[in-house]
């Protein structure tokens, strides 16, 4: 028999890539709801998912349970490499947004200094 919480850890990685999936998907408009736990979380499952697949189930009804859940992964992996770059150009777009904001307000500040300095 094989170890009882594989076919179960397998199926708690797909809900919660399919749960990341629906979060970090691309028709957002806005990153600021994206943190990097995000993208922890989501390696943290991947790394999950392949110790599970590492591990040869031992009968036969077991494997077809796993192996259904192996293609359900398989599946949510593709989903993921076709929006990770969209995902990957967005938060680049804000970071650069909120640098010029930055670098905006440093001048606003140095230029209100400057103006107090001279009256």
């Amino acid at each position: 028999m094989m170890p009882p919480d594989t076919l179960e850890t397998l199926r708690q990685v797909n809900d919660r890539l399919r749960s990341a999936l629906i979060r970090l998907r691309p028709e957002r408009k806005h990153c600021s709801t994206i943190r990097a736990q995000d993208f922890s979380a989501l390696r943290r499952q991947l790394r999950r998912a392949a110790e599970c697949l590492r591990r040869p189930p031992l009968n036969s009804e077991a494997a077809a349970a796993v192996q259904e859940e192996a293609l359900e992964y398989r599946r949510n992996l593709e989903k993921l490499k076709r929006f990770l770059p969209d995902v990957h150009t967005r938060l680049l777009v804000e970071k650069s947004r909120v640098e010029n904001a930055r670098t905006h307000l440093t001048a606003a500040a140095a230029w209100g200094r400057a103006s107090r300095s001279t009256f």
